[in-house]
């Protein structure tokens, strides 16, 4: 048995000792990836605002009017394993 086992093996070209660390990279397990895969984020829709021209401060001064955006949560939110399935 051991016989036949020898026989089936290869020894690597030096082509696949270069590409070796690059294909491993996308399969070994790392804290980040493993979190990123079971939580999912959740969507924080941006909220887009337009605050008018206005006088501020004690002396008032004038402010042009401008556009800024605020996230809807505070917070990034993340979903439970198996709570959401579909891609966004």
């Amino acid at each position: 048995m051991l016989d036949a086992r020898q026989g089936l093996r290869r020894p690597l070209t030096d082509a696949d000792v270069q590409a070796a660390p690059d294909e491993q990279r996308r399969y070994t397990r790392t804290a980040a990836n493993e979190v990123r895969r079971q939580f999912h984020r959740l969507p924080n829709p941006d909220l887009m605002m337009y605050v008018y021209p206005h006088l501020a401060g004690t002396d008032p001064v004038p402010v042009p009017g401008y556009s800024t955006v605020f996230p809807l949560y505070q917070r990034v939110q993340y979903a439970m394993p198996g709570e959401r399935t579909e891609d966004y």
